[in-house]
């Protein structure tokens, strides 16, 4: 029978097997009934064996830890004190929830005697969040076995968790000597059960302090599909001829977290691709094009590259790279092309275009749709057989199919370019007032995603115009291109950037790409106490002093103008320059394309924002060009 432990015990305890189930990222909001875990923490962080990130705001805590969750592949724990602090965290938690994250929520409470009382910042806080994260409610008489089993078990699920654990007595330890606030769990612990189930033949090398050059030799996964997504799921393998998928793992490899040891299992990394090859076979001949979504990973595209057919990959998809990816691919789902497609395999989450929802909704297709690293398979319009893994083909299909897409796309993409940079007067310019096109905008950011490279980016317009002007880049060079895409809010952004550029030390540059109205929903992001750690991350804000992206839609029509400005648009007037002052962060106004390209092929110490300007009155007409433009290379009948 376990014996009734102290906070502090009960603290170091929840702590240790978080370590052992593969934490080595710690995001702490401070508070008064998580002490005990603040001590722990502190004392585990100078002792090399996490890494503590200290944020005052749980909301920012929270998207911190989805970054690092993201970043690192590795679960990641946020610890938080009771009352209105937990509920701070629902809207990290929903997305980690919708798109897989393994994020552990340690929430301190008071103990269940106190509730219903009215005692001071005590609430009924088991389960809060419902449906998003299942809950586990702890307490010092919790036995070991079955403490170990839940926290293997939230370590280890994808998606997130909560860990409410009451905390009763004295808060503070009695020693007040550091050495004794944590101690590792020794080289010799046996993991919980569950973590000998968990698959960990990606893992990382043993000793976290010295990361050095190759993934572990029994690494099954082909070396180009690591880190060309956010971390992709175990389940969903890819499908075609993997023989000669064998460049090798960057030397960066960025997987564990910097500066933590003693991993000698690599727990709790997750696998960056499996790949079996056991999809179902898809016959040939139907017409198809397949659509990747985000966090789709590069099965999408080695089904598109072995049966030759068109991909339709958004730029978070992780499959946006070869030769079958198209850029414009949803503009020429408006076209005529659209008509003539019989299949579609849906991977990942695509969410950026109604042109590309229109086509995964058609009751008039064979769709089929596989199951993301949450489970849920994207199928908005309930048309869809549903796969568990990718499919596959024996062999290629007939290629006048996609060669009519490439050229499409070619022309498309060569008549966009062309109107960008077409001087004033020429019908063919591209609307605007004269000023820096956010199309053009885009195209340096996406050029900007060497080898190597982090690319957070946030929704709204940005992704979108990403979606458009992004050539799709090279294979086998492993860049990370992410963003929150499970529920495609704008908020958290910043403080997710942050976490997934601490997650991935290792990577080249890193950057971050959002609108100005997605960076200030976020300015405690920047909120960073001395002494905690600062990524070298560049955010580049596409300032356009409002929500651009609602003169797209129909709240965006001359007949609703007299309210647009106020409940729509909003535009805010904030000093962007002033802000990052106030927060010491580096700041640049970049009114120059040129500039911006030089800016964005530095490498900065630390975290820096370059302000672009741009107008948004031309954002309607702007889309409507861009449909006109694919009319002329694909008219409809």
């Amino acid at each position: 029978m376990t014996a009734r432990r102290s906070a502090p015990e009960v603290a170091l305890h929840v702590l240790q097997q978080l370590w052992l189930g593969g934490v080595r990222d710690v995001v702490l909001a401070p508070g008064s009934r998580s002490a005990p875990f603040a001590l722990a923490l502190d004392a585990a962080d100078r002792a090399g064996d996490l890494r503590l990130h200290v944020r005052v705001d749980e909301r920012s805590a929270g998207f911190l830890a989805l970054g690092l969750a993201t970043g690192s592949r590795r679960p990641v724990a946020v610890v938080t004190t009771s009352g209105t602090a937990v509920g701070n965290l629902l809207p990290a938690v929903m997305e980690a929830h919708h798109t897989g994250r393994r994020v552990v929520v340690v929430s301190a409470d008071r103990p269940e005697r106190l509730r219903g009382t009215g005692a001071n910042q005590t609430t009924d806080q088991v389960g809060i969040f419902g449906t998003f994260a299942p809950c586990h409610d702890l307490t010092a008489a919790t036995p070991d076995d079955e403490l170990a089993g839940l926290v293997a078990q939230a370590c280890s699920r994808p998606g997130p968790t909560q860990l409410n654990v009451q905390l009763d007595g004295d808060l503070l330890p009695s020693d007040a000597d550091p050495d004794t606030w944590w101690q590792r769990p020794g080289d010799d612990a046996a993991a919980p059960s569950l973590l000998a189930s968990t698959d960990l033949t990606n893992s990382a090398p043993a000793d976290l302090r010295h990361e050095t050059a190759a993934e572990p030799h029994h690494n099954p996964a082909p070396a180009d599909l690591r880190h060309e997504t956010g971390a992709e799921p175990r389940h969903n393998p890819a499908p075609a001829d993997l023989r000669h998928e064998t460049a090798a793992e960057p030397r960066h490899n960025p997987a564990p977290a910097e500066g933590a040891r003693g991993d000698r299992a690599g727990r709790g990394v997750e696998p960056s691709v499996s790949a079996p090859t056991d999809g179902e076979v898809l016959p040939l001949g139907p017409r198809t094009v397949v659509v990747a979504g985000d966090d789709a990973g590069p099965a999408a595209r080695l089904l598109a590259e072995a049966a030759g057919w068109p991909l339709v990959a958004e730029p978070t998809s992780g499959a946006r790279l070869g030769r079958q990816a198209l850029r414009t691919g949803r503009l020429l789902l408006t076209t005529d092309l659209r008509g003539d497609v019989e299949r579609v395999v849906v991977v990942g989450h695509p969410t950026l275009s109604r042109p590309v929802t229109s086509l995964i909704s058609d009751p008039g297709l064979e769709v089929l749709s596989v199951r993301a690293r949450d489970g849920v398979a994207t199928d908005p319009g309930r048309v869809a057989r549903v796969l568990d893994v990718v499919p596959r083909v024996e062999a290629a299909d007939d290629p006048a199919w996609f060669d009519a897409w490439r050229d499409a796309d070619q022309r498309l993409g060569a008549l966009i370019d062309a109107g960008l940079v077409a001087p004033e007067g020429d019908p063919s310019r591209a609307p605007g007032d004269g000023g820096l096109s956010p199309l053009a905008v885009a195209a340096v950011v996406g050029a900007a995603v060497a080898a190597d490279t982090t690319l957070v980016v946030g929704s709204s317009n940005p992704v979108r115009d990403l979606d458009v002007m992004a050539t799709p880049w090279t294979p086998l060079e492993h860049r990370f291109v992410v963003g929150n895409r499970g529920l495609a809010g704008i908020d958290g952004m910043v403080s997710t950037a942050v976490g997934v550029a601490l997650g991935r030390p290792r990577a080249a540059r890193s950057i971050a790409y959002l609108g100005d109205l997605t960076f200030l929903h976020d300015t405690n992001g920047l909120l960073t106490g001395r002494g905690q750690r600062r990524p070298d991350l560049t955010f580049v804000v596409l300032s356009d002093d409002g929500g651009a992206i609602f003169s797209t839609l129909e709240q965006g029509d001359r007949r609703y103008a007299s309210a647009f400005e106020r409940v729509f648009a909003t535009p805010h007037g904030t000093d962007l320059e002033a802000l990052c002052a106030a927060h010491h962060t580096a700041y640049e106004r970049v009114d120059d394309l040129g500039r911006l390209a030089a800016a964005l092929a530095e490498s900065p110490s630390g975290t820096r924002v370059l302000e672009v300007p741009v107008s948004r009155a031309d954002r309607r007409a702007e889309a409507a060009w861009l449909r006109e433009l694919a009319q002329q290379v694909a008219p409809h009948r």
